[in-house]
C-alpha cells in the first residue's frame, strides 16, 4: 500500500504544479492587450490543462483505492477524513472551473480582471495546505 500511497502523492504534485501555474496565466492573459501575445497564452493554457488532467485523475484513482482498501474502514470515524475529501471536491470543482476560464479565454469572453486571477490562484494554495494538514496530521 505504500506504493499507492508514493504514487498517489507524486501524482498529485504533478496535478498541483499545473494547479499553480495555470491562474498565472490567466493573469497575463487578462493584462495583455496585443492579440499574438493573447493567442501564444490560448495555447499555453489549453496545453496545460490537458497536460495535468492525466494527473489529476490518477491522483483521484489513487486516492479512491487508499479509500477503499484501508483508509475508510480506518478514519471514518474521523472528522478529518471527511473534511479532506470534502476539499478534495472542491478542488476538483476549482479544477473544473479552471476549465470554464480556459474556455472563456479561447473564445475572447474574459469578464474578469488580473486582479481577480491574482487571487483566485491562491485558493489552491489554501486547498493544498490544508489538504496535506488533515492527511499527515489528522487533527480531528
Amino acid at each position: 500500500m505504500l506504493w499507492v500511497k508514493a504514487f498517489h502523492i507524486i501524482f498529485m504534485t504533478a496535478w498541483f504544479a499545473g494547479l499553480f501555474y495555470l491562474p498565472r496565466l490567466f493573469v497575463h492573459h487578462a493584462l495583455t492587450q496585443d492579440q499574438a501575445t493573447s493567442e501564444r497564452l490560448k495555447i499555453m493554457e489549453r496545453k496545460l490543462f490537458f497536460f495535468v488532467l492525466p494527473w489529476a485523475i490518477l491522483t483521484l484513482a489513487f486516492g479512491v483505492w487508499m479509500l477503499i482498501a484501508y483508509a475508510w474502514q480506518a478514519y471514518s470515524q474521523n472528522g478529518w477524513l471527511h473534511l479532506k475529501l470534502l476539499l478534495v471536491v472542491i478542488l476538483v470543482l476549482y479544477y473544473a472551473y479552471c476549465g470554464k476560464l480556459m474556455l472563456d479565454f479561447q473564445h475572447d469572453r474574459n469578464q474578469r480582471s488580473h486582479v481577480f486571477y491574482r487571487w483566485f490562484n491562491e485558493a489552491s494554495v489554501i486547498l493544498l495546505f490544508a489538504i496535506v494538514i488533515l492527511a499527515v496530521v489528522k487533527p480531528f
